[in-house]
């Protein structure tokens, strides 16, 4: 267990467990980002951890409280978990492959305060999330062949 891990969990109050543990090095160690409750658990079950599903998700609902965690849905039925690392940003996910992109743009949040401004609202959190095709699966322009244009 990395030092980093247990200080994260006693600095937000939560005992030392090795379900806790475990999650949380998934996020800190892998690269992953933007993983649901079912792949974290697949994950961990390939790296030999006996841990149960529903264990998993009381553990990222802990996370989550403690702020160590975000979640988002990325589509209609999928919550997704990630690192809190404590910069706003929004999402784009392409429709066919599921690839997401992380952005941020100041002009769009300043517009959002704007308007939640205007309708006299302090605001306390949002998503947004776009939809479309990435660059690999976009339809290709009829008439054009790939590479050209």
């Amino acid at each position: 267990m990395s030092p980093q891990v247990s200080e994260e969990l006693q600095g937000a109050g939560l005992r030392i467990t090795t379900p806790r543990v475990k999650v949380l090095e998934f996020f800190r160690t892998t690269g992953y980002r933007h993983c649901s409750a079912e792949e974290v658990f697949r994950h961990l079950v390939e790296q030999k951890v006996e841990i149960g599903l529903a264990t998993v998700y009381r553990v990222l609902a802990q996370l989550v409280d403690a702020g160590i965690l975000t979640t988002s849905m990325l589509d209609s039925s999928k919550m997704v978990y990630e690192l809190n690392e404590g910069k706003r940003h929004d999402h784009i996910v392409c429709l066919c492959c599921g690839r997401v992109d992380e952005f941020s743009d100041p002009l769009m949040d300043g517009r959002q305060k704007a308007i939640a401004d205007s309708l006299d609202y302090v605001l306390t959190g949002h998503q947004l999330v776009l939809h479309g095709y990435c660059s690999n699966c976009r339809p290709k322009p009829q008439g054009i062949k790939a590479g050209k244009k």
